[in-house]
């Protein structure tokens, strides 16, 4: 049963390798990307789809990582004292008598 499923996985990765492929042969026709101050670009259709997917994961990684660092401070405060409440546990500031109202 695990060698059908590793084949199907591979299958559809294929699959998906091989529709990539063709689309990357049906747009090599060059398109000029203008910038700001009469800048531009000019490269083929798949290269700049590629370099607009690649900057959208970058920065969609680098809008993550502070929340990435949050959560795991939080871990390790949670593992380093366990008997404290979570942060999420804990009652907001204006609920709170200890922070004076």
């Amino acid at each position: 049963m695990k060698k059908l499923i590793g084949l199907l996985q591979w299958t559809l990765k294929a699959a998906i390798f091989f529709t990539l492929f063709a689309f990357a042969l049906n747009n090599q026709h060059d398109v000029t990307v203008h910038f700001f101050f009469g800048q531009q670009w000019q490269a083929p259709q798949v290269l700049v789809l590629l370099a607009v997917f690649v900057l959208g994961l970058v920065l969609g990684v680098l809008l993550m990582v502070p929340k990435w660092w949050r959560e795991h401070r939080q871990v390790r405060r949670a593992r380093a004292n366990p008997g404290e409440p979570a942060a999420t546990e804990r009652k907001p500031p204006s609920e709170n008598p200890a922070h004076g109202v």
